[in-house]
């Protein structure tokens, strides 16, 4: 029980919401204590269920009176430890604001609360003839509010962009309890700085949104999905940009290693050809005639490219079917061994045939089990290690493995992260990517926001270590932190 902690905090927090929905018995604080990257686990002193956004700003100057932490949280869904409490930390548990506030068929908006569930809002749009493209592969279970604070991305990133394209506004509470809004439904408007994306990708450490205005669009008038299978992860790769090169940008074109596609059909039973070492998946959509031409046009590309086999889904049924291989690829993973842990290094979309030269090298060298899938055709790809975080001799290996990874993503152009975030993993290998300035300039930005440090500190920026031993020896001396 935290009951013992600072009582004086528990009792002003009952009175800001209520005394139910502040939560301090050993079980709620255990849920709170990790999301979904591994080996991270580290309990809040309370946990308040925020059921109303107006009880947001008085906490926020609570924990300023107080000198407490506070860390936003959605469904805990997150891949880079975004929202794993720190010490003397409070969790706002945001998924009670979970109203889809307006749709606005006229001009194509949606205002949304961040509790709302990424596929409820699909669902909902899409009964309208509406689309809202962003598609996390946690879309099931991700909250708005999660995607926006992470810049996530998904299988319709290639065509459609990520979700810093379609937020057109942003009302939100800052750290020291202060509300803004930034932006409109406007197409157009450019009024002072643009602020709402200062906090897109933020990951919950420069303010907390309580409510969201997202770009729609037209739902496409047809789609068709297909799957190719390849004798190599090269040959695969290199058919992706060869798909480009047609002038050809499918919605989806997402890839499965050998590794995966074995797993995935032990867990899903989904039918797939074990026998070849990559698999595409490629859904084209649009007005019906282009999808024709352009089905046609990635089926010729890839029989140039030595497909061993292609499938085109016959009906809806079956493309359900053909997309679940990708959508569950994770999840047939992780239960292979003890430990998986998921990463997103990427690169220019032209560069994945030597990025997959990376990856495969790496796994050679550490003598390490790598299923690689991921968004291929936007250079997204998610390298995953199957491993027992009780051996401490693989782990290490496993640290070293992703220091080449991220070096290899970055001599080819790409970033350490593309859609998962920063968070406490990936702040050792922030200063590969960025020089001394670019980070100066970040931490300043978060001292004009945040000077205490209360709104989740120790994410991004901060120095930190990944496996408990760091591949810096000093990540403070390479961050510019004295």
């Amino acid at each position: 029980m935290s009951e013992t902690w600072r009582p004086e905090v528990i009792q002003a927090l009952r009175r800001i919401a209520p005394a139910e929905r502040v939560l301090t018995d050993d079980l709620d604080l255990h849920v709170h204590a990790y999301d979904g990257t591994p080996l991270l686990f580290h309990p809040p002193r309370a946990v308040v269920v925020i059921d109303s956004a107006e009880q947001i700003p008085p906490i926020l100057q609570l924990a300023h009176q107080h000198q407490f932490k506070v860390i936003p949280r959605g469904s805990g869904s997150g891949l880079s430890g975004g929202s794993v409490p720190v010490e003397d930390a409070v969790v706002l548990n945001l998924t009670r604001l979970n109203r889809i506030i307006e749709l606005d068929e006229a001009n194509l908006t949606a205002m949304v609360e961040p509790g709302v569930i990424t596929q409820t809002l699909h669902t909902e749009v899409e009964a309208r003839g509406l689309f809202y493209p962003p598609d996390p592969g946690s879309s099931k279970i991700c909250t708005l509010g999660g995607n926006v604070a992470e810049n996530s991305g998904g299988l319709r990133g290639l065509k459609y962009g990520v979700t810093k394209d379609y937020v057109l506004g942003l009302e939100v509470v800052l750290p020291n309890g202060e509300v803004i809004w930034s932006g409109n439904k406007c197409v157009k408007d450019a009024a002072g700085y643009d602020l709402k994306h200062v906090f897109i990708g933020s990951e919950g450490t420069l303010g907390i949104f309580t409510r969201i205005l997202l770009k729609l669009i037209p739902k496409p008038q047809a789609r068709k999905t297909m799957v190719a299978y390849f004798h190599s992860m090269r040959a695969a790769a290199e058919a992706v940009s060869g798909i480009i090169a047609a002038h050809v940008i499918p919605a989806t074109l997402e890839f499965l290693d050998n590794v995966t596609m074995r797993c995935v059909e032990d867990y899903a039973h989904l039918g797939l050809k074990l026998d070849y070492g990559a698999l595409l998946l490629i859904e084209v959509d649009g007005h019906p005639v282009v999808v024709d031409e352009e089905a046609e046009k990635v089926m010729q590309v890839c029989r140039d490219h030595q497909a061993a086999e292609f499938a085109l889904a016959a009906d809806d049924a079956e493309a359900v079917r053909m997309a679940a291989a990708r959508r569950v690829a994770f999840t047939a993973l992780a239960r292979m061994r003890p430990t998986t842990i998921l990463e997103d290094a990427t690169v220019p979309r032209s560069n994945v045939p030597e990025m997959i030269d990376v990856i495969e090298e790496c796994a050679r060298k550490y003598q390490l089990q790598i299923g690689t899938f991921g968004h291929a055709g936007d250079g997204n790809l998610h390298p995953t290690f199957l491993v027992d975080e009780r051996d401490a001799d693989e782990l290490a290996r496993v640290e070293h493995a992703f220091g080449d990874i991220f070096d290899g993503a970055l001599r080819l152009g790409g970033t350490i992260t593309g859609e998962h975030g920063t968070g406490t993993v990936k702040m050792p290998f922030l200063a590969r990517q960025y020089n001394d300035p670019t980070l100066a300039m970040m931490r300043t930005l978060k001292a004009v926001l945040d000077p205490e440090e209360i709104l989740n500190p120790g994410k991004v920026l901060q120095p930190g270590r990944r496996f408990g031993e760091g591949l810096l020896e000093r990540p403070e001396e390479a961050l510019g932190v004295a």
